[in-house]
């Protein structure tokens, strides 16, 4: 999941980009925030691979906190907005992935995630490519079968599992085993009074559970413990999990 923070003084233009991005497989918006301070604090708490990053943020330079932010991650995607284009020139100083003019079009934001998605995956280590088949529910183990080896993982050292990408990735603490099995053929093998389905993407096992954080309106963000990928939670489970512990 490559993780998103958007960096807008304008609470409309937020509501947009977070929208079309998370209209996009393999994407999540893990932090909006309206000014250069918060900003700062939230790249350092959350570490998001990308930046859309508004080159005026309410009087502050957001060329300046994009600076401060690829010092603080080399690696970051910055992708700076603005109405004004003669910003332009500064920005690719910065070594900017895109620079985008509002009003955006839609299909523009679109093609710039794509190609961020492309990077990712070429620079992301190879997966295990494997197929569940494990048909013993009562066994503390999930065989992984591929074209020339099975391999068992303990269900306890499951972290969570996602549904992303039309493929499902199983997280544990040392390794990812991507799988073609569905979300729910996996369910089944699995304990519910260990492992929740928490989203329509995701499982997670509950003792992994670090925090869990509000992430808009109706979702939540699931931290877990060792490991900084993360998984979404829909209300109502997040309910459930209250009165589970409460």
């Amino acid at each position: 999941m490559i993780k998103i923070c958007i960096i807008e003084d304008e609470p409309e233009i937020r509501k947009l980009l977070r929208m079309i991005v998370e209209r996009q497989d393999g994407f999540q918006v893990v932090s909006e925030a309206g000014d250069f301070a918060a900003a700062v604090s939230d790249f350092a708490k959350y570490r998001p691979d990308v930046a859309f990053v508004d080159i005026d943020l309410n009087g502050d330079s957001g060329l300046e906190c994009a600076k401060i932010l690829t010092e603080l991650n080399p690696k970051l995607k910055v992708i700076f907005a603005t109405a004004h284009s003669e910003y332009m020139a500064n920005a690719f100083e910065i070594y900017a992935f895109d620079y985008l003019v509002k009003p955006f079009n839609v299909e523009r934001v679109v093609k710039t995630l794509t190609r961020i998605q492309g990077e990712h995956e070429k620079n992301v280590p190879a997966e295990k490519e494997e197929v569940v088949t494990q048909s013993e529910q009562h066994s503390g183990k999930l065989m992984i079968k591929g074209k020339e080896q099975v391999l068992f993982i303990d269900k306890k050292d499951i972290i969570f599992v996602e549904r992303s990408d039309s493929a499902t990735r199983i997280f544990t603490k040392d390794e990812v085993y991507k799988t073609s099995a569905s979300l729910g053929s996996i369910e089944e093998k699995l304990n519910p009074k260990e492992f929740m389905r928490c989203h329509k993407s995701y499982i997670i096992n509950i003792s992994m559970i670090s925090k869990i954080e509000p992430y808009g309106r109706w979702t939540y963000i699931v931290k877990f413990k060792g490991l900084g990928e993360s998984a979404l939670m829909t209300a109502k489970n997040y309910e459930e999990i209250k009165k589970m512990f409460g």
